[in-house]
């Protein structure tokens, strides 16, 4: 059963959110520091936060949603818990459809928030016909994150401009990101190349698939059947990036999950509370760092919070049941 508040909140505070932080972090002090956006500081936990937002509220001001709808989305969980989030403070419904095998704490924070949850098995393209089959049938709204130009628009608007903002220098040599969507990285590059940066474009993809397996949790490309996530092709706003020829250069840079795990590791050490994308992300930006050389400004994003892997491998070795 979907849940709805009976009235639309007036005050919602999601929409009262300042910028969050961007933190020099140093973990090679041969290399410097790595210019992080904390983007697990976001209201619901992750950087999905800037996207649910923008484009519930562009679908509401365009009157083709309203409090009562029904919202649909397919994915592994962060959008879809910042979605039940937006939905619940804009009075509105929520339904995610998610991977099988996502992790219990996704779900549990998704119908905690008032959402529904529908798990699907045999990976993401099935997870996403099954989001499009229900939402026509249901005449439901679906916010599709892997095709919805207001996602990179997030992005160039908001995220990129308060990086800007906030980098010293006020200038960006190069932008790391993992790719769910593509949304976060090709917004960003278009915000720094838009204020005039010669800022090149960098996806971190994780491979090898021996520690993630069947419960992969990093937002990213996964060339991997045994890798849960957005597969090679599916996202049309990376592809479409991806093929054409403004794209800062766009390379991928390969990077082994045990490593990502590892610097995840190394970043808690350090009292960031975040999740194995985090890992991924920060390695990737390592050997773009090493790359163009130390003083480089070398952005990436740090885009979720730890607290929805307890069940993930990467907390092997901590839990003690």
């Amino acid at each position: 059963m979907l849940s709805v508040p009976p009235t639309a909140p007036t005050g919602e505070f999601l929409h009262r959110t300042g910028p969050t932080p961007l933190a020099a972090v140093t973990l090679d002090p041969e290399l410097g520091p790595v210019w992080c956006k904390l983007e697990f500081l976001n209201p619901s936990g992750s950087t999905k936060d800037r996207i649910a937002r923008h484009i519930l509220e562009k679908a509401r001001r365009r009157g083709v949603l309203k409090p009562g709808d029904t919202v649909v989305e397919a994915s592994s969980g962060s959008t879809s818990i910042a979605l039940a989030l937006a939905c619940a403070q804009m009075g509105m419904k929520f339904a995610a459809f998610i991977p099988a095998s996502a992790t219990s704490e996704r779900s549990l924070m998704i119908e905690a928030l008032g959402g529904r949850v529908i798990r699907v098995e045999g990976g993401m393209a099935r997870v996403l016909e099954a989001a499009r089959d229900a939402a026509a049938t249901n005449g439901w709204f679906e916010s599709r994150q892997f095709e919805n130009p207001d996602n990179t628009e997030a992005h160039r608007l908001f995220t990129g401009p308060e990086i800007l903002s906030q980098v010293e220098g006020r200038s960006v040599d190069a932008v790391v990101s993992g790719v769910g969507t593509g949304g976060t990285l090709r917004g960003l590059w278009e915000a720094f190349r838009d204020a005039g940066c010669d800022v090149s474009a960098h996806a971190a993809i994780p491979c090898c698939g021996e520690v993630f397996g069947g419960n992969a949790e990093c937002c990213s490309l996964a060339f991997s059947s045994d890798v849960p996530g957005v597969v090679e092709c599916l996202s049309a706003i990376y592809e479409s990036w991806k093929q054409g020829g403004d794209n800062g250069g766009l390379r991928e840079w390969r990077i082994d999950d045990r490593r990502c795990l590892d610097l995840t590791r190394q970043l808690w050490s350090l009292g960031y509370p975040v999740g194995p994308s985090s890992g991924l992300n920060y390695a990737a930006a390592l050997e773009v760092l090493r790359e163009k050389g130390p003083g480089a400004k070398v952005v990436t994003v740090f885009p979720d919070r730890m607290e929805r892997y307890f069940s993930h491998k990467i907390f092997d070795g901590l839990r003690t049941s």
